[in-house]
Parts: C-alpha cells; structure tokens; sequence
C-alpha cells in the first residue's frame, strides 16, 4: 500500500500538467513562449535577463546572455538596444529583432512588435505616442542624445517621470502612458491637485481618473496647466498692425511708414517696391516683390547662408554655412563686389543687424555664443556664453531685445538686452529645433520655424499669446530663413527648392513665389519701413537717450551710454564766448582807463588856468553879482563908482 501512495505522488504533477496543458491557450508560434508552469509571455522577453514567467524559465538554457532591462538579447550573447527593434534593420545579424514585428505600410511607423502603426506625421510631434516612446526619441528626432547621468529639470507644468523624463502635467493620469517606463498611469486614484497644485498656474480640478487645470473668467489655458490674460486682438488676429479693442469691437490702423488699403485693411509699405534677398548656391539673389525681376548678386561667392540687410544704404551682409567669415555687398554699387568685413571664430548659423546703433549680431553653434560687431570694425565682442548650439538671432533696437534659439539637447529662445543682461527663455515646451527666427515689429511678435516640428509659430516679446501660424503641408520640411512684411511670412524650403509665403495670422494664401532654385538658404527683405528710425533703447529696455547713444565693444561687456552733442559743443562754445567776453571786457576796461586818464588831464589843465585869473574875476563878480556879466564896464570921465555916487 505504501508503495502505490508513493507511486501516486510521483505521477501525480505529470497528470496535472498535462490535464492543464489541454485547458491553457496555445502560444503563438512567434510571438508567445510557453512558460514551465504553462503561461504564455512574448518570445521577445526570453533571455533578456529579467525573468518574466514566474518560475524564471524564460531565462534557463541562454547560453549566460545577460542583457540589461534596455537591452534586446539577440540569442548569439550580442545585447542591443530596445530601441532597435523593429526600426527596418537587421542589428542582430539573424533577423531576430526584426522578427513578428508589425509590416506598416508606407507613410507609417512602427512602433515596435507590441504597438501599433503610426501615421509618419505624428514623428517628433512633442506628444508621446509609442508606448516605448520611441517616435520622440534622439534617433529619428534628430536632436542631441541627453547626456544619461543628469535629469533635466522639469518645469512646474510637467510631470517628473520615474526615469527623469519630462512630460506635460495633464498627460498624467490619462490611460495612455507618455513616460517611457510608464510611471504617469501609476497612483491614479490620488488627487493630483495635492501635489504642486497638479502643476495648474491657478484652479486645479481633481477627478475620479486624472485632473484638470481651471482659468479665471478673462483668461485663457496654455500648455494644459498655464493660464494667461486673453488679448482680443491677437484672439481675433485680424489687424495687420495695430489694434484697439473697444466694447468687443476691433479697431485695425497702421503704424507710420504704411498706408491701409481701403478694402482689404492691409497695411503697405510707403516708398520703394520691396526687394526679397536669398542666398544659394549659385550666389546672393534678390527678387521684386512687385514685378518678380530676379538679380544675381556676387555669383563668384557661391553658397547658402543666413543673410541681413541695412536699408539705409541698401547694403547685405553675408555668411556662407559652415564657414567662418562675413561678408559685405552693395546693391546699387556697379562692381558689387563683395567685402571681407570679419574672420570669426568658428561657423556663423544666424545673422542680424541693429541698424540704430550700427552693430552686427550673429550665433556660432561650435562655441555655444552669440557675438557682436560694430558694422564697419573688425573688432568683435563675445557677447553671450554657454549656449547650446545656437542657431539664429534677432534684434529689435528700438526695444532694446535681443533674441536667438537654440537646438541641442534643450531646445529653447531666450531674450536678453541688447547687452547680453537680463536673460529670459521666452518658449522652452513644445519646441523641437527652432532654426530660424525673425521679428514682426509693428505687432511686437516673434516668429520661428522649427525643423522638428514642421511648423512657423509666434508669440509676443514676452513670450505669451503662443500661436501655430502655418503648419507643414510639404513645403516647410527643411528651412534655414525666415522674415515677416506686411501681411506674409516668407521662407526658404531646400527640400522643394522654393522660396515660398503665407499669411501670417493662419497660413492661408500659401503661394509659391520661387522654384527651381539650388540650395535655398537665408531669406530677408529689403524695405526702409522694417528699420525704422527712432530713439536708441541704448543696450537696455526703457533707457532712451536724447540725443545719441555711444557703444564700447573694447569693454569687458559691452556698454551703451548716452552722450549729448550739443552739450560738448556747448562747452566749446561757451569757452569761446568767455574768452571773447574776457578780451571784451579788457578793451572797455583799457578803453574806460584812458577816457577817465584824458579827464583828468583835461580837468587839471581846466583847474590850472582858472587859479590864474582867479583875483579880477572874483573883484568883478563881488561887485555885480551877476554871472552874466563878463567884463569890466568901461571906465570915462562920466562914469562913477556905485558907492562913491550914493555918498
């Protein structure tokens, strides 16, 4: 008897298993592998050193491959990245990686063997749509790989994940995870809003599942947690310039140096046809935007470059990608041959100059700055530092700002005084690779293009009021110019080789101006009405000088200050009148000095001959009394003396 129980029990688990084998579903050939207990986990999971069937059997007979929880184990002791899988790429040398991985068809991405099909346009969109998060990764974005040992610091609208990424607050919580490994579908059933207020600006509101931020009557939600006041006129983006709201209505004008149209209430410039400049391949090109006439300008300087212009004189400055000198060129002047103005340390990616105070700005991605010149100097100041490649600069003197983007592994704009102070970040979320800039200054707006995300956006110098004005629709792919004129925004597009523009309050009117070109680069327009004349913000906002404002480049950081000219030449002339008045005033004193000599030489020779005859004329006036008399009567025989006659 005791044999047979013995027997039983050794038996029994083999008819367990199989009664249980017949009752669990059937792995898929591919995908599933069949655990010792009879589970089923997905063939990708097996010796990818974490065990994932309970009793650890993924993990048995794998030949000691032992990769990391990131890592792919390729079944020939060669670990790759997770990341790799299903990328169209044979990484492991067998095809493993590649295996059961989802066909998507063209114009799609794959978001590995467990996701789905992706449409292309969703790549590199600044929202999470893998589960892996592989679609926003550095691979296929283009952006630099973050350094793994530091975390990025979350800004207080985003939500810290476990493994330091940075993700927005409201995706948190909202049944598709955005953190790679997960960690914002975690602790669900908390409320959110008692940590940092959910990262909400003002009203957090909590939910069953998640939460949402909450703005005060008069403002507006942004970035999901931000609230900011409502502007109806850039609500209502309607003005080409200048705008008043009164009573809900908008009122559009434009600003001196434009006339409005009567119909369409577009603001034109006054005075002379606008000219489009370009660079290319085959040299510097500028086109009317009247009647379309094209001219090549320095052919023998070929190259695409960012490009600048000073209307006063109608002069372009001009740096070719990847070199490191600036050049000079007339329009008007018959040779047109081209100057070297400066010889720069590293390349230059962007170009701008401050016409009020006659300075030329530019970024240089290898040394993380931006730096800055007087136009017609070779010497040269590094203004700003410790940037991470930057890409393109503005400047806006009559304001005082200056402002540029930039690419690398924290893409961002920032603004600063003309004198490198006072340093914001204007946009720092949703921005990919911001890599042209430019400055709608009737409105006080920032335009950008960024590669990344396929899209012009602008927002005011204060970095509020964010708007996606035009949107890639197969021209805006890849550009490195940018400028705004009147209603338009104009780029260049090198993938289509066009010269192209757009409404700039909503992308509409999209037109096509140029085609056929080589290498499109920088884009400006030359017009005297986008450098208008004004009083110098002298390096900082709100500082106006008088008169004029004089910059030292030779200073350890640039300085602006305020001379007064007619206060030196008032100096000078009130020298010069007191020297005239002294000589003046010497000449009257010699002059009074030898009037008052001659009077009293005049009055001593007077004194002197009366003291002669002082005895006859004072017996004469005793007896007449009569200062009428002058002489002597006349002495006769019949004549008497008054007091002998009255004796």
């Amino acid at each position: 008897m005791g044999h047979l129980v013995v027997l039983f029990l050794l038996i029994s688990p083999l008819i367990y298993r199989h009664i249980r084998g017949h009752s669990l579903p059937v792995c898929h050939e591919q995908l599933g592998f069949r655990c010792g207990d009879g589970s089923c986990v997905s063939s990708l999971k097996t010796c990818d050193g974490r065990s994932d069937c309970k009793d650890g059997s993924d993990e048995r007979h794998c030949g000691h491959v032992w990769c990391k929880n990131d890592e792919f184990a390729c079944h020939s002791k060669q670990c790759i990245s997770t990341k790799l899988l299903c990328d169209g790429v044979d990484d492991c040398d067998n095809g493993r990686d590649e295996d059961s991985c989802h066909n998507c068809t063209a114009g799609f991405f794959s978001c590995g063997p467990s996701g789905a099909c992706l449409p292309r346009i969703k790549l590199c969109d600044g929202r999470t749509d893998c589960r892996d998060g592989r679609d926003e990764t550095w691979e296929f974005c283009g952006l630099a790989k973050p350094m793994p040992q530091t975390s990025p610091a979350c800004a207080v609208s985003e939500y810290h994940c476990g493994n330091g990424e940075c993700i927005r607050h409201a995706w948190r919580c909202d049944h598709s995870p955005d953190c790679s490994d997960g960690s914002d579908e975690e602790n669900c059933d908390q409320d959110e809003c008692q940590v940092n207020n959910g990262g909400c600006s003002h009203y957090c509101v909590d939910q069953k599942m998640g939460f949402f931020c909450h703005c005060p009557d008069n403002m507006k939600l942004v970035d999901d947690s931000q609230c900011e006041e409502v502007d109806m006129c850039l609500e209502g983006d309607v003005c080409d310039q200048l705008c008043v709201h009164i009573n809900g209505n908008l009122t559009c004008d434009c600003q001196e140096g434009y006339n409005r149209t009567p119909n369409a209430g577009e603001c034109k410039a006054k005075g002379e046809e606008a000219q489009l400049v370009f660079t290319t391949s085959k040299g510097i090109q500028f086109n009317s935007l009247v009647n379309s006439e094209n001219k090549v300008l320095a052919p023998h300087l070929p190259g695409p470059g960012p490009v600048a212009v000073v209307a006063s004189n109608r002069t372009l400055y001009w740096a070719q990608h990847g070199q490191k000198s600036i050049y000079r060129i007339s329009v008007d002047e018959k040779s047109q041959e081209a100057v070297l103005v400066l010889k720069v340390e590293g390349s230059v990616s962007g170009l701008a100059v401050d016409w009020i105070h006659r300075l030329l700005y530019w970024t240089s991605p290898e040394r993380g700055s931006v730096n800055v010149a007087l136009l017609d100097s070779s010497f040269q100041h590094q203004l700003v530092t410790g940037l991470d490649r930057p890409s393109a600069v503005a400047v806006d003197p009559l304001q005082g700002f200056l402002f540029w983007t930039q690419c690398g592994s924290s893409p961002k704009i920032q603004r600063a005084s003309l004198n490198g102070s006072d340093r914001i970040d204007l946009v720092t979320s949703s921005v990919h690779q911001p890599v042209a800039v430019s400055l709608d200054m009737p409105r006080q707006l920032l335009y950008w293009f960024d590669q990344g995300m396929r899209s012009i956006s602008r927002v005011n110098l204060e970095g509020r009021h964010r708007k996606t004005v035009v949107q890639s629709n197969g021209y805006l792919d890849r550009s490195f110019g940018l400028a705004v004129f009147e209603g338009y925004v104009y780029w260049a597009e090198e993938v289509t080789r066009s010269i192209c523009r757009a409404n700039k309050h909503n992308g509409r009117n999209f037109q096509v101006l140029l085609s056929n070109l080589t290498s499109p680069g920088g884009v400006a327009i030359l017009q005297p009405a986008l450098q208008p004349n004004g009083p110098s913000a002298c390096g900082l906002p709100g500082v106006v000088c008088q008169h004029e404002c004089a910059v030292d480049l030779l200073a350890k950081r640039l300085q602006f200050s305020c001379i007064s000219p007619p206060a030196i030449s008032s100096k000078t002339t009130s020298s010069t009148l007191s020297d005239t008045a002294f000589a003046g005033i010497l000449s009257l004193i010699m002059f009074l000095s030898m009037l008052l000599v001659g009077m009293a030489l005049w009055w001593w020779r007077e004194e002197c001959s009366s003291s002669r005859s002082f005895t006859v004329q004072s017996f004469s006036l005793k007896e007449s009394q009569d200062p009428l008399i002058s002489q002597e009567p006349p002495v006769g025989p019949n004549t008497f003396l008054g007091k002998e006659t009255n004796a």
